[in-house]
């Protein structure tokens, strides 16, 4: 990765001797890969795999004060008259998108490694606003998105079959959310939360967009309380944010969760938060697999 200045205008260019990139919605970047590393052959089609099916859905909502699209993904082997859990999935699109999602479950399920689930892609109006411990947010998952899919769709319907999940800034919307409504769900997934806060004074170094964000966590880390059963958290050691998700770990441990912590050689980018959802999934909803080898 380079950086071009001139004129004092700044422009970061790809190495164009490096094949490799990573992609996000702001764009790619160079990246090395590590000796040894390979991208999990469960992120890639496979032809045994039956495709799951994604269909559209929206849900006016007066917590947001508009109508919010949603993909919601159906395992292959659906059935109207089962019962399935859920998973919810903030920045949806990026995901499918960028970390394959729908590919990874479709694997996953096949492999039995992870449990026929239904999963809802939401994405946010102004991210860094409603992802930013908003209020109306967490109603609209709480009271207006879960309600309307549980009216529409064969769900389990309870705590227990209820998961939110999110990376970055998504993962502190789902941690918000719980906060603010414990009973809801009993799992999280949370990848490179943006968990930053203050010690001693008030520069965090993150801007204004961070500050509700800070005052969350800040008041979060002063009086921990169980929000979830069950936490499934991961961070990259080359991020910046790695020193506020290690302790983070402690603070949910000590809230009374149960936490399954797991570092990466890797930095903040959709490819790391990618590699990490077979182990993610796999312990929030074990498929037949898991449950027999576990």
């Amino acid at each position: 990765q380079y950086e071009v200045v001139r004129h004092g205008h700044a422009e970061q260019l790809n190495d164009p001797l490096n094949p490799r990139v990573a992609h996000s919605p702001v764009g790619s970047s160079s990246v090395c890969h590590a000796t040894g590393y390979e991208v999990p052959e469960w992120t890639q089609p496979h032809m045994d795999a039956r495709p799951g099916t994604i269909v559209e859905v929206e849900v006016a909502s007066r917590a947001l004060r508009r109508t919010c699209q949603v993909q919601v993904y159906l395992p292959a082997r659906f059935r109207p008259n089962a019962r399935y859990p859920l998973l919810v999935v903030h920045d949806g699109s990026d995901y499918l998108h960028y970390a394959s999602m729908q590919t990874v479950l479709d694997n996953l399920i096949h492999r039995l490694d992870v449990a026929e689930t239904i999963v809802a892609f939401v994405n946010p109006g102004d991210r860094l606003v409603e992802y930013a411990n908003s209020a109306a947010h967490a109603r609209y998952l709480s009271t207006e998105l879960v309600p309307s899919l549980e009216a529409d769709f064969p769900l389990v319907g309870t705590r227990g079959g209820r998961c939110l999940m999110g990376s970055s800034f998504g993962a502190v919307a789902a941690l918000s959310t719980a906060y603010r409504y414990p009973e809801f769900c009993a799992s999280l997934i949370l990848q490179s939360g943006s968990f930053v806060f203050t010690d001693i004074g008030n520069d965090h170094g993150g801007g204004p967009v961070f500050e509700p964000v800070v005052r969350f966590v800040n008041r979060y880390r002063a009086a921990p309380r169980r929000v979830a059963d069950r936490i499934f958290s991961s961070c990259g050691v080359y991020e910046p944010l790695i020193i506020p998700n290690r302790s983070m770990l402690y603070t949910f441990e000590g809230a009374g969760m149960v936490v399954r912590y797991v570092e990466a050689r890797d930095g903040h980018s959709w490819e790391n938060w990618r590699d990490r959802l077979q182990e993610g999934l796999s312990w929030i909803y074990p498929g037949p697999q898991k449950y027999f080898y576990e």
